[in-house]
């Protein structure tokens, strides 16, 4: 299990919750491929959707991921990649989709890198490690690792910090 930049995790775990808010309960299929239909043409037009999630919502039925190791390689940093790099990781199976991500790809470069990697590791879970960052994980590890920590009193060994002759004073 690889670890993978908290950024990546949370969007790829947002990716799941819109596809299943998306498909409903009982799923509609219909529905669901109307609205990527739809989200495919208006990335395919150029309007700029500046959103990571909306494109791999959008994509990540159409993905073939042809380098599984590379992306999770690049998956270690969120802000810092090469989008060149990655677009080579993959490919679609659908002539709509790869127009809409050729054309983001030339107004956005990392935006596409982005969607990319985060319609991977939705695609991939078994591949990545999800680390708990939320405030109580946190808080609970801080608790554990303070237990070899010397307990002290409000006081103690408080009368000779500043006294340098120690007992000569008198």
């Amino acid at each position: 299990m690889k670890r993978i930049h908290p950024e990546f995790a949370f969007q790829s775990r947002e990716l799941g919750a819109q596809i299943e808010d998306t498909l409903g309960e009982p799923p509609d299929r219909k529905n669901y491929a109307k609205v990527v239909k739809s989200l495919i043409g208006e990335f395919t037009k150029g309007i700029e959707i500046e959103d990571v999630n909306l494109l791999s919502f959008a994509l990540v039925e159409f993905m073939t991921f042809v380098d599984p190791a590379g992306l999770l390689a690049q998956s270690k940093q969120y802000d810092v990649g090469d989008p060149d790099q990655v677009l080579k990781m993959v490919a679609c199976n659908d002539e709509d989709a790869t127009q809409a991500l050729n054309h983001v790809f030339g107004q956005n470069p990392e935006l596409a890198r982005k969607a990319i990697i985060t319609a991977f590791l939705f695609k991939n879970k078994h591949r990545w490690l999800d680390e708990d960052h939320s405030l109580e994980t946190l808080k609970k590890e801080e608790d554990e690792g303070n237990e070899d920590e010397d307990e002290f009193t409000p006081g103690q060994d408080f009368d000779h910090l500043f006294d340098s002759h120690g007992d000569e004073n008198d």
